[in-house]
């Protein structure tokens, strides 16, 4: 029997010779309709130009009407006649659409009818016209829902690309910002742009994200995180390598520090690298209020995330295996709330912070309207209520909850439940080994921290390896007129800010 070979690349599945458009109209449909059989959205609109017989394709619902019929349609039936009919005299003369392309090939005009442009064949001509109508219902320029700021721009990003895009450029008109498209995905054909400032950006770091793009292989890109793990420097890593942000504005203070940004067709999350572990504890509104301010709320992230990975387990360890440690009256109150505990310390703050995490995913995943009132509610009742059944006890109601808040001032979410998924390790550890193996834990996540790369910038920057003048934006925000250069680490030209 004979050996079937499959192949082995995306490449050697696509047909090396793409059909290309004849002179025949009913040819050239025809090609174009097996291609897109049973495509119940794909319009087919015949009309005649100067005795000829043409044809319009488009997909219905992704076209802006108004603009077709005004600037094609209506066109092409009141136009004055004319002998010899050719491709450069309707593109030229007739048509006034902004963007027009020729195209010779049959599977290049499929690809551009899915993507929702409208196509022109006319009878005799061997060329086909593209024309750029895309419309359909988008989202508007709303505010960003996942990153609220009391000051500070009020747009995000939205799912059509050609309209994030634009919002960028609004806030950097600059020559030197680059927009470099890309196409990834073998069955959605999904749009990736790359955007850096090319006097700012280092060469080697844009062309390491363009070489790592190019090896994507895959069917589909609904969501920039598909690109974020497909590129990311360890995948095994529970902390975020990549930033990703719906603020047009954080994109842009960004770009202006050297950095990269990956925007996909059809998500409103931008990504951004490389970055640090210290700007997931910075928000964009810090750079908008007074300094005094941003330096005040920092140092509360600074000292919250500390709480958010090691409250339960510091209490677990204390009260297991450290009872010296307990002033003498507190010691007696915890006691005397956990006399009809049937369970030990660790046992009772798992199950209390299992909980927790199940409340604030259904406070996500409910409707808006009632979602934050059931997570809010359910945590009040369960919590008194299980108080009141001998469950749990009174203090670790308080634990669990300083716990949950200290995760919430986190301002990146991917952040936030790295924190909150490394919280149970530490728990084991402290409830295992004591105060000993909470120590342990933390060299653990502190050398994994220093080791770790974003696009090979050491990850723990400006603090591992340890670069004294750009501390001034770390734990601290130095006021703007003291951060006179921007961050080394993402620059490789001017590195000055601030111009005399």
């Amino acid at each position: 029997m004979k050996k079937v070979v499959r192949p082995k690349k995306l490449e050697d599945i696509t047909p090396k010779d793409s059909p290309v458009v004849e002179q025949q109209l009913e040819t050239n449909v025809e090609a174009i309709k097996k291609e897109l059989k049973d495509c119940n959205d794909v319009v087919f609109r015949s009309l005649v130009i100067e005795n000829r017989k043409a044809t319009v394709v488009y997909v219905d619902g992704l076209i802006d009407r108004a603009s077709q019929e005004l600037h094609g349609l209506q066109q092409l039936l009141t136009s004055i006649p004319i002998k010899n009919l050719t491709v450069e005299y309707l593109e030229q003369q007739i048509l006034s659409v902004n963007h027009v392309l020729e195209s010779t090939k049959i599977d290049e005009l499929i690809k551009k009818v899915l993507e929702g442009n409208t196509i022109l064949l006319v009878d005799q001509l061997e060329k086909a016209l593209v024309l750029d109508v895309k419309g359909g219902q988008n989202r508007g320029v709303a505010e960003p829902e996942t990153e609220a700021s009391i000051r500070g721009p009020r747009e995000g990003f939205t799912e059509q690309l050609g309209v994030n895009t634009s919002l960028i450029r609004k806030k950097i008109r600059s020559k030197h910002l680059k927009l470099v498209s890309k196409e990834i995905g073998a069955e959605t054909k999904t749009g990736v742009v790359v955007m850096y400032m090319d006097n700012l950006a280092p060469e080697n770091l844009v062309k390491e994200v363009f070489s790592r793009l190019d090896k994507i292989k895959i069917d589909g890109v609904l969501e920039s995180g598909y690109i974020e793990e497909f590129i990311e420097d360890n995948p095994w890593s529970f902390f975020p390598q990549m930033q990703n942000t719906e603020r047009p504005d954080t994109v842009a203070a960004n770009l202006l520090e050297g950095r990269i940004i990956i925007l996909v067709d059809g998500t409103p999350f931008a990504l951004i690298l490389p970055v640090s572990f210290w700007q997931f504890l910075q928000a964009s509104e810090d750079y908008y209020q007074r300094f005094h301010i941003s330096i005040f709320l920092r140092i509360l992230r600074i000292t919250f995330i500390f709480l958010a990975l090691l409250l339960p387990a510091f209490y677990v360890a204390v009260t297991t295996y450290h009872q010296e440690m307990i002033p003498t009256n507190l010691l007696f109150s915890i006691a005397a709330s956990r006399e009809a505990i049937p369970f030990p310390v660790f046992i009772e703050a798992l199950i209390m912070e299992i909980a927790f995490e199940a409340l604030r995913e259904a406070g996500v995943r409910l409707p808006k309207v009632v979602g934050q009132s059931v997570s809010i509610l359910g945590a009040l009742v369960i919590g008194q209520a299980a108080v009141e059944a001998g469950i749990v006890s009174a203090p670790m109601v308080i634990i669990v909850s300083m716990t949950g808040i200290a995760s919430f001032t986190i301002p990146r979410f991917n952040m936030a439940i790295s924190i909150r998924l490394l919280r149970f390790p530490m728990m084991v550890l402290g409830g295992s080994f004591g105060l000993l193996g909470i120590v342990l834990g933390s060299i653990v996540i502190l050398t994994h921290l220093c080791k770790l790369t974003s696009l090979g910038i050491p990850y723990f920057s400006p603090l591992g390896p340890l670069n004294w003048s750009e501390l001034k934006d770390v734990f601290i925000r130095a006021p703007w007129w003291a951060l006179k250069k921007r961050p080394t680490e993402y620059v490789s030209g001017d590195v000055i800010r601030q111009k005399n």
